[in-house]
């Protein structure tokens, strides 16, 4: 159905189609959704690069140095990395305004909150705000950690290897970073389902495929991101 469009009282003119998109519920939940899958796909390349911790310093120091050449000659130095980094900031900020403003334009439709809450809405679906709330917290924390060494207590640049270890040797490293991958692990899992919704792609024959694929997903991405300060903490990595 084609979304109605009206005039502006303070110009005289009809907004974009664009901006009238954007302005709808269903154009906010397409921009989580397609936001969304953009994030999904760079946590599954993510995760293998992660799980290369496993081969040793060399081949993970050199898969790091590897994100910061590829293209050459080109792409110059760190280019490609930052074009990566430019959509995937795009992404966060698109999927999170997206998100808030839905969750204002739902607490204004429904001012009074629920005599009886719905017995049915699944542990994921009702932690889905916090647990947003939580990786973008975990965000901040993960860039001062890795990216700047801000708070790295290795902190060098060029030794990735060893700045993940250093990390993982800290308690509170651990507890911060488990936390948030089970936060995403229940993100992922509600969020697929709702991105697959959103975008048409559910129906009655893929319904099971769906929730099998958010279900598997959420469980790998998981089980990948904490293998790895779990393999410190053994001192399987070390």
């Amino acid at each position: 159905m084609a979304l109605a469009t009206r005039t502006d009282p303070q110009t005289g003119r009809r907004p974009s189609m664009a901006h009238t998109l954007w302005n709808s519920t269903v154009g906010k939940k397409t921009v989580m959704a397609v936001s969304g899958l953009i994030m999904l796909l760079y946590l599954v390349v993510h995760m293998m690069g992660n799980l290369k911790i496993f081969f040793g310093p060399d081949e993970f120091n050199g898969y790091a140095h590897w994100l910061r050449v590829v293209g050459e000659p080109f792409m110059h130095y760190e280019w490609t990395l930052w074009l990566v980094r430019v959509v995937l900031l795009a992404a966060v900020v698109a999927h999170a305004v997206s998100a808030y403003q839905l969750s204002r334009r739902d607490i204004k439709a429904r001012p009074s909150k629920y005599v009886h809450k719905k017995a049915r809405a699944s542990y994921a679906t009702r932690t889905m705000r916090w647990g947003g709330i939580i990786l973008g917290l975990f965000l901040v924390w993960h860039l001062l950690d890795l990216t700047t060494l801000t708070v790295n207590n290795h902190g060098v640049h060029g030794e990735a290897y060893q700045n993940v270890v250093a990390t993982f040797h800290t308690w509170y490293g651990n507890v911060i970073y488990i936390t948030a991958m089970l936060a995403l692990g229940f993100h992922i899992r509600h969020g697929f389902w709702s991105a697959a919704q959103t975008l048409g792609a559910a129906s009655a024959r893929r319904d099971r495929a769906l929730k099998l694929t958010a279900n598997g997903l959420a469980v790998l991405l998981t089980v990948g991101f904490v293998s790895v300060p779990v393999a410190v903490m053994t001192g399987l990595v070390s």
